[in-house]
């Protein structure tokens, strides 16, 4: 059974850098990882070896405007 936990912010560039300092230090600690999202607290259990995946969309539309995103994927199979 897969249990999925989704939040979406609109964020000033600094709080969205201030986000991703307090994963990559998570991440660093070799310990559990607890992420944030939204108003929960989700811990997670990550090995050593984790899969990084990182993709850039970048669209071009002439009526509705130029629009870009990147996701950043990590995932691993729990110690």
């Amino acid at each position: 059974m897969a249990e999925q936990t989704t939040s979406d912010d609109t964020l000033d560039r600094e709080a969205v850098a201030d986000r991703l300092n307090d994963l990559a230090a998570e991440i660093r600690t070799g310990d559990d990882l607890r992420v944030r999202v939204g108003n929960k607290n989700v811990t997670l259990h990550p090995p050593e070896t984790i899969n990084y995946r990182v993709e850039v969309i970048e669209k071009r539309k002439r009526f509705r405007g130029s629009r870009e995103t990147i996701r950043i994927e990590l995932d691993w199979k729990p110690e």
